[in-house]
């Protein structure tokens, strides 16, 4: 399994940014899928889920801002970010986590800058 994840950049603050993130391989209907973010030398940090079965959540400093949703047939996983603050300033990752072994996949990351 590999996840090629895109859609960071440098956005001023109120901005949006759609980041997305691509799986191969056959496990993609069978996983919940997630982003984290990450700053440099922090822990990575849960931003938001999205279950094999649709159910959803977020972080609270994203909640109401931030939408996560999945296309099976694509083997997509998108996060809509609206209303970006530069405290959104992160590298983001994606990741896939098999509910047959329980093994998580994650994709390189990509950066996103939020001017104020």
């Amino acid at each position: 399994v590999q996840l090629q994840a895109s859609g960071g950049g440098l956005v001023q603050a109120g901005g949006s940014l759609r980041l997305s993130c691509v799986a191969s391989g056959s496990i993609f209907d069978n996983a919940d899928a997630s982003w984290y973010r990450q700053l440099p030398g922090k822990q990575r940090d849960l931003v938001a889920l999205i279950t094999r079965y649709g159910v959803i959540d977020y972080a609270s400093p994203v909640r109401g801002r931030f939408t996560i949703s999945r296309d099976n047939a694509k083997k997509t996983v998108i996060l809509q970010m609206n209303s970006l603050k530069p405290e959104d300033t992160a590298t983001y990752f994606c990741a896939l986590r098999s509910t047959a072994s329980g093994r998580t996949y994650w994709g390189q990351g990509t950066q996103v800058t939020v001017s104020s």
